[in-house]
């Protein structure tokens, strides 16, 4: 009992009280994000949409986050982290109601389009908060405990939503909007301004050359490309994953059951990750996440029962544990803190881009060349960026050793008003 403590106490002990109204804040934004994962089914099933018309949807909404992690960047570094949260949060639940009573393709694009552009807003401002008031050597613990957060939101909220979903699918929408209703009233009231400018020093916090240092950084950019290859493949589970079970004649509430096997073994084994991962090299840790990823999802070719379903979404969300802590602090530790909100919203364009690439790249491969086809091309997507996370590996790390001497990327912001503690 006394070792449970002592573990829990190391684990969550310390960290800032705005981290855990933003920890909040995800949890309940996550306990109800039933769309997202249920819309492909949505959109073939009770819309009557084609697969590919369902990967074009599913792909838009990753175009408009792409617009939306880009300018949330920007907002974060220049308007400030706080009022771009509570407009995304704001917009995002009002695009929410729309798509769920739009109607006609063009009216359900244009829904996820805007759905994903204020969505995604909130991304890079969030990211840039959590770096801004955690100190460094707490990172670690404190992604981990946020991306716990997001799975156990996910776990429940997959269960919830297949039922929900035989009931009434606007039902998924109401939810989800309202949820983002109050993530915006906690950080209404509760999370102060953390960004180390205020407006008459704006030019210094986002400098002019901001894209260029940006567009620049060989280094960070190469990071990000690994991980858009990552995400095609991980994204897979929302858009063609739920069109191969159906196929397989298996329900929206089985799916439902399935993938919130994702998020219980996050919420079971996330927090251990930390401890296990510590003091080893990310860039082999990221290797592995790669491997185990690809071949959960490669195996995904040879499912046909729930039971075999579940089989691999339980090992590749081992890869998953292992990759989000190693992603969250490398790029804390890559991000010049003048920029975290444009290195942030950089980072999160690679899932964008991911997200409206993966649903329609998988949807054509399913199309002409087959179901199988597309699993084995995940695997093999896996395995190569394994091998290009060892190789890329040292100049990062060189790269991160150098920010950290020159005390321009871990510093916690010296402005924020929060209370910080010795953090978890």
């Amino acid at each position: 009992m006394r070792t449970m403590r002592s573990w829990f106490r190391d684990t969550t002990g310390g960290l800032p009280t705005t981290f855990w109204y933003l920890w909040s804040g995800t949890l309940i934004n996550r306990l109800g994000s039933f769309v997202l994962v249920f819309l492909a089914i949505y959109l073939t099933q009770e819309r009557g949409f084609s697969a590919s018309q369902a990967g074009l949807v599913i792909g838009l909404w990753g175009v408009g986050g792409a617009f939306g992690t880009t300018a949330g960047g920007t907002l974060a570094d220049r308007w400030g982290r706080r009022p771009t949260l509570l407009t995304a949060h704001v917009g995002a639940a009002a695009m929410m109601l729309a798509l769920g009573l739009a109607r006609d393709l063009w009216a359900v694009a244009l829904g996820a389009l805007l759905l994903g552009a204020f969505a995604e807003a909130a991304r890079p401002a969030f990211g840039a908060m959590m770096i801004d008031v955690v100190p460094a050597k707490d990172r670690l613990r404190a992604f981990s405990l946020n991306y716990w957060a997001i799975n156990l939101g996910f776990a429940c909220a997959a269960v919830l939503a297949g039922l929900a979903a035989q009931a009434n699918y606007l039902l998924l929408f109401v939810v989800d909007a309202g949820t983002m209703l109050i993530t915006a009233l906690i950080i209404f009231s509760k999370v102060p301004e953390t960004r180390q400018a205020g407006p008459a020093t704006a030019a210094k916090t986002a400098p002019r050359g901001a894209l260029r240092t940006i567009l620049t950084d060989r280094v960070y950019l190469g990071f990000v490309a690994l991980n858009l290859f990552a995400a095609l493949v991980f994204l897979q589970h929302i858009s063609m994953l739920p069109i191969a079970m159906g196929d397989d004649g298996l329900s929206p509430a089985t799916y439902g059951s399935v993938i919130a096997l994702n998020g219980i073994l996050i919420v079971v084994g996330q927090l251990f990750v930390p401890r296990l991962i510590r003091g080893r090299s990310r860039s082999h840790v990221l290797a592995l996440a790669s491997v185990v990823m690809g071949v959960g999802f490669g195996l995904t070719a040879f499912a046909g029962t729930a039971w075999f379903y579940g089989l691999t979404v339980l090992i590749w969300t081992v890869g998953e544990m292992l990759n989000s802590p190693s992603n969250s602090t490398l790029i804390a530790e890559l991000s010049p803190a003048e920029l975290r909100g444009r290195y942030q919203g950089v980072f999160s364009l690679s899932w964008q881009i991911a997200g409206a690439s993966a649903p329609i790249l998988g949807g054509l491969v399913r199309e002409h060349a087959g179901n199988d086809t597309l699993w084995y091309a995940c695997a093999a997507l896996g395995l190569l960026t394994a091998v290009a996370h060892l190789v890329s590996g040292p100049a990062r790390e060189r790269r991160a050793a150098t920010l950290r001497r020159s005390g321009e990327a871990l510093a916690p912001a010296a402005a924020t008003r929060t209370p910080q503690p010795a953090e978890a």
